[in-house]
């Protein structure tokens, strides 16, 4: 249970190596107006890579490094399985890291009820 920050980080880092490995990486910040979407995940605005990049990846870090509470819950997956081509090569490597990335949530959320 207390690996679970640990695990989540290293899903961070698997989910920005992969974006960067197949090309998906930005070098330019969105516009601010693009970030401060008040949809979720963006979807006005940014295609769901770009959301992982700018916003997802920095607020989870920021989380972990503040040893701040996690979310109490997160339903990243069926949107990115919504979002993703399923003919793109990075895509079966993000769905098993998102799914991972909820999972772990759910079980943390989960014991920290009991």
């Amino acid at each position: 249970m207390h690996d679970i920050p640990n695990r989540i980080a290293d899903i961070l880092l698997e989910v920005e190596a992969t974006l960067r490995t197949h090309g998906r990486w930005g070098h330019t910040r969105p516009p601010d107006h693009a970030l401060d979407s008040r949809e979720p995940f963006c979807v006005d605005t940014l295609r769901f890579e770009q959301w992982l990049q700018w916003i997802f990846l920095p607020r989870m870090k920021k989380i972990l490094e503040a040893s701040r509470p996690l979310p109490a819950g997160s339903g990243i997956f069926s949107y990115a399985e919504h979002c993703l081509q399923k003919a793109d090569p990075p895509t079966p490597v993000l769905l098993t890291l998102i799914r991972r990335f909820d999972d772990l949530i759910a079980i943390h959320a989960a014991a920290h009820r009991h």
